[in-house]
C-alpha cells in the first residue's frame, strides 16, 4: 500500500494540470510523457482519451516503476468530431464562431498507476458546455483579453471564458480545466492513499 512517502508523478507538462493537482496538498513532481498522440484510424474520442491517458502513465512507469503515476488526456468534440487547439487568434475566432449556440462535450480520461500491485486504475469524465450566441466583436474582445490559443475550444473556463457559456453540465469543474480531481481522489482512495493527508509539519501532542 502506498504511504505518505511514496513518490507521486504527474505525467504531464501542462501548467493547468500542475495547478489543479496542487489543490490536493500532495508532494509531487511533473514529467512529460512525450508520447505519440496521433488518433488511431476510426478511433472514437472517448476511446482515444482513455488510451492516451493510459499510454502517458505507462511511459513514465517505465522510468519510475515504484512511483504513483497520474496521467490525463482531454479532447473536446462537437457532433462526435474533435475540436483541437486553435493556436492563434484567427483560428480561435473561427472556432468560437462555429460554436455559437451549440453544445460541445469535453471528455477527460484519467489513469493512475499503483506501484504496489502494478495495476492501472482508470476513469472518464464528460462535461457538456453550452455556448451563448455572442457578436463577433464580443468574441474578439474575449480572445484579445485572455488569448486562450493553447486551449481546446479556445477558452479558459476558470477565467473570463465563463462569459461565453449559457450552461455547464459537469460533475467536477476541475475536469474542464484538464484534470478531474473528484475522480482522481476516488482512484487514489482505491489504491490506499487517503486524502487529505496529515500535514508533514503538523505537531501532535
Amino acid at each position: 500500500m502506498p504511504t505518505n512517502t511514496t513518490q507521486i508523478i504527474l505525467a504531464s507538462s501542462s501548467t493547468y494540470r500542475l495547478q489543479l493537482l496542487a489543490k490536493l496538498g500532495l508532494s509531487f513532481s511533473c514529467i512529460s510523457p512525450d508520447i505519440d498522440e496521433t488518433p488511431l484510424r476510426d478511433e472514437n474520442i472517448v476511446d482515444m482519451v482513455m488510451r492516451l491517458s493510459h499510454s502517458k502513465a505507462e511511459a513514465i512507469v517505465k522510468q519510475h516503476p515504484n512511483a504513483i503515476i497520474i496521467a490525463s488526456d482531454q479532447s473536446a468534440s462537437l457532433d462526435n468530431k474533435a475540436i483541437g487547439k486553435a493556436g492563434n487568434f484567427n483560428n480561435a475566432l473561427s472556432q468560437l464562431k462555429s460554436l455559437q449556440g451549440k453544445t460541445i462535450d469535453f471528455h477527460t480520461g484519467l489513469a493512475v498507476y499503483n506501484p504496489t500491485n502494478q495495476q492501472y486504475l482508470t476513469a472518464l469524465d464528460t462535461t457538456k458546455v453550452h455556448f451563448r450566441n455572442l457578436s463577433e466583436q464580443q468574441l474578439e474582445n474575449y480572445l484579445l483579453t485572455e488569448q486562450p490559443y493553447d486551449c481546446a475550444g479556445s477558452f479558459k473556463s476558470e477565467g473570463l471564458g465563463i462569459v461565453l457559456f449559457s450552461k455547464i453540465e459537469t460533475q467536477d469543474p476541475n475536469a474542464l480545466i484538464g484534470l478531474p480531481l473528484i475522480k482522481l481522489v476516488e482512484l487514489l482512495d482505491e489504491i490506499g492513499l487517503k486524502l487529505p493527508l496529515k500535514p508533514i509539519n503538523q505537531i501532535t501532542f
